[in-house]
Order: structure tokens, then sequence, then C-alpha cells
């Protein structure tokens, strides 16, 4: 009697473990418990998930002659597969398509797949001609989103992991493959705390960040210590920009200088082909609320504006030679901002939608990459703030989640890495004025704190 009161105890204790261990590690759960029940059910019921898919092909005439010589019927055979091969989030495998298939017969199979298999979600990838990935998600891995621990030191210079996707993936920000962004979302949809992300991963590197924000600098003046320049009125927004022109001009000189100083020169038509010693550094714009940028209550207003949105456009078609990049970002973007708004949006390739206020902003941020992504971004619950959708000029998008991270955490980690911001005299006149901390604050604000998941 003792020994099976143990043993249910004992059991009752490993029950337990495994459901906190699902909740809190879900991770560590699915290596445990799910990878290995969800690997068999895959191995398992292969070819008739298949089949019933409708993702077979008819048997080869050697097979069918077999088949026939043994007083059987040959069955249809589905795509060659590897093995199933875990990863942090689920697992993976490699299909070779069959003649006459394509990766859209699979792509528009993978909800029935999911179900089948009963997980949380299927994707499916072409990979090169004959061959997909096939990459299935044990569980909502944007529920829980962590900051990532392996990826934020490997990217590089302007290239930084920010939200993590629904399949699994991190969504790195490359400023040098996609120079120009267009951020927009309502209020309490996460937009702050993607940006917040992006300038504490910008402000571990050595970049110049500019800001403008012509609210009176309230969203951007906690970054003061890390910024190089601060704009945050239209008037001295419009100053800035004629500032940033003149930084684009000198490097353009400076580029075409150096084809000219000798005949064993490399060519070179951007800032990163020049030699490191006089290569310029990085300028990464931050253009927070673009609306009130752009709000003309007089003729005078709209004059500036117009000039303005002139020179984002410059900006944006000739900075990426020249080293700048152009982070723009608001709760609404459309062509009632003024001239030239349109021209401006098709210059900013890369898009992330959170959820919007109304259908015309997500139209204007994606519509033109997929229409299915704009329906996407339609439908973000309330309930989930960070959750966006993230877009490029390939036309292909997912759903993303940041990490969530406190204005008082990123604030710290500009005023730990103040001592980084590069020198640029153009920019002397814009540099923003920090309050100085009695030493015991500052002193125990040098710490780079650790960013929470997202739990609101």
């Amino acid at each position: 009697m003792t020994d099976t009161v143990w043993m249910l105890v004992l059991g009752l204790v490993g029950l337990v473990t495994l459901l906190v261990l699902r909740r809190r590690v879900p991770v560590a759960f699915w290596w445990l418990v799910g990878y290995p029940f969800v690997a068999v059910r895959v191995l398992a019921t292969y070819r008739a998930t298949m089949d019933a898919c409708g993702l077979t092909v008819p048997a080869s005439a050697m097979r069918r002659a077999t088949a026939r010589m043994i007083g059987r019927e040959a069955a249809p055979v589905p795509p060659r597969r590897s093995f199933p091969v875990p990863t942090g989030s689920g697992l993976v495998m490699r299909l070779r398509m069959a003649t006459g298939q394509a990766p859209e017969d699979f792509i528009a199979s993978a909800d029935r797949l999911r179900h089948a298999w009963a997980a949380h979600a299927v994707h499916i990838r072409p990979t090169k001609p004959g061959w997909l990935e096939l990459r299935l998600i044990g569980w909502d891995v944007l529920a829980d989103v962590r900051p990532a621990r392996r990826l934020r030191h490997s990217g590089g210079l302007l290239s930084l992991p920010l939200a993590l996707r629904d399949d699994g993936r991190w969504h790195v920000r490359d400023f040098r493959a996609v120079p120009h962004e267009l951020i927009l979302g309502a209020t309490q949809s996460g937009k702050s705390v993607y940006l917040r992300n992006l300038l504490c991963g910008l402000a571990r590197q050595p970049v110049v960040l500019v800001g403008i924000d012509c609210k009176w600098g309230v969203e951007l003046a906690p970054f003061a210590p890390r910024l190089s320049a601060l704009a945050d009125t239209p008037d001295r927004a419009n100053e800035l920009l004629d500032v940033l022109l003149d930084e684009m001009e000198a490097r353009f000189r400076l580029i075409g200088l150096s084809s000219v100083i000798g005949p064993d020169t490399v060519l070179t038509s951007d800032v990163w082909g020049l030699p490191e010693k006089v290569r310029p550094v990085p300028v990464v714009v931050v253009v927070d609320e673009v609306a009130e940028l752009f709000l003309a209550a007089s003729r005078d207003d709209e004059k500036r504006r117009d000039a303005m949105v002139t020179k984002l456009i410059r900006i944006a078609q000739l900075g990426r030679a020249a080293g700048i990049y152009l982070e723009v970002c608001g709760q609404r973007f459309g062509s009632e901002l003024g001239k030239g708004a349109t021209m401006l949006r098709a210059q900013l390739t890369g898009r992330i939608c959170h959820r919007v206020n109304d259908e015309s902003s997500a139209n204007m941020a994606l519509a033109d990459i997929s229409p299915e992504a704009a329906l996407a971004a339609t439908a973000i619950p309330a309930e989930r703030p960070g959750v966006a959708i993230v877009g490029d000029s390939s036309g292909g998008w997912s759903r993303a989640r940041s990490p969530h991270l406190t204005l008082d955490e990123a604030a710290a980690v500009c005023r730990a890495t103040s001592a980084l911001v590069p020198e640029l005299p153009r920019l002397d006149a814009f540099r923003p004025a920090v309050a100085v901390e009695p030493a015991d604050v500052a002193s125990s604000a040098t710490g780079v704190p650790m960013a929470r998941p997202v739990t609101e």
C-alpha cells in the first residue's frame, strides 16, 4: 500500500512539474516531451496525411508493374522528406517535390497539415528549385518573447534582431540590406517598444543617432545622452534636415575624390567601399510621429512641410550610398501629409505595421507589398500589444513581436553608452542638453538591464 501511495505521489509531482515547465519554460518542455511525441506522430502518419491533403503523386510505371506482379495496388507516392530535426520552437523537415508539384500546393495545405499533426502552426517556404522547408511550430512563440541572446552580438554593424517572428526565426533589421523603414502603430500598440529595442541596439554600436520629435521631444528625450542631434520643433527639424543634406553632399564628394586618387584605387559608389580610416560613421535618423512634423495650420506651414518632405525624399533616395538611413514612425501615414508623402513611402522599403486605428493606414503601409498583409494588420487584437506585421519590398511578410522593454530600461542603456557618441561637428548645434545626475544615481544606472517578456 505504501509503495502504491509513493508511486501516486511521484506521478502527481511529475505531472505538476511538466505542467509548470510547459507554462514557464516552454522550450525545455518541447525538447523533453513535445518534440518526441510530435516527431513520432509525423513519421507515423506522414504518408497518409500527404495523401489526404492531395500532396501525393501516382506511383511510377516500374512501381505499378511490380505491384501488379505481387497482386497489389501501387500506393500514391508522397514527397521525399528528411528526418524531423528539432528547433527551439518546433521541428523542421526538407521536402523534395515530385514532378508536377509546385510550392503553392503545399502552402495552400499548410493549415490542413497543422490540424493533422496537432501543431500550433506550419510554415512552408521554397529553398531551391524542387526543395521545400516545412517548419512546424509547437506552441505560440509570440505569447512570451524574450530578448535574443545568441543573436545580439552576432549580427555585425547595423544589424539587429528586433522581433521574434511566428515561424520561430528572428526578424533582423539590417540597415545595409533595407536602408529605410516605415513603422506604424496606434497608441498602446507596441510601436514605442519596437523603437526602444531599435535605439538600444544601435546605442551599443558606433553609429550617429539623430532624433526628430516634434512633440517637444517627449518621445526621444529619454535617449538624449546617446543622441548626436535632437530636433523638437518643426522649425528645428527643417534646419536639421538642411544639415543632414550638407553632410550627405560632403560624403558624396568624399566618395568621388576617392576614385581619382590613383590608378590602383578600388572604385566604389558608396561609403562602405572607402578605406576604413576615412570611412564616415553611419547615421541613423529617427523621425518620430511624422504626422506632427507635417501638420500645417497656415500657408507658411504648408511651404515648410513641402520643403521637409522633399528633403526627406532626397535623403531616402540618396542616403543609402552615403551611409545615412531613415526610420520614420507614426500613428498614421497617408497622402493627407502633403505632396510627396506617397513618394516618400515608396523609398521606405522596410515596413512594420502594428495595430492601427484605420484600414487606410494599414493599406498605406502594406497594400503595395501584399493585400493579405494589410488584412492581417487590421486583425491584430488590442490585447496583444507588440504584435506587428513585418513586410519588405520582396512581397514576403510575417507576424512578429518585440521583447518588452520599459522606457526606464531603455534610457539606462543610452546613459550607459553615452561615451560611444561619435564626433560629427556639423551636428554640434543640435546636440541635446543632458542633465548631470548625482554620482550615486549615475553609478546605479550604468549596468545594461535585461528586457522582460511581454506580459501586458
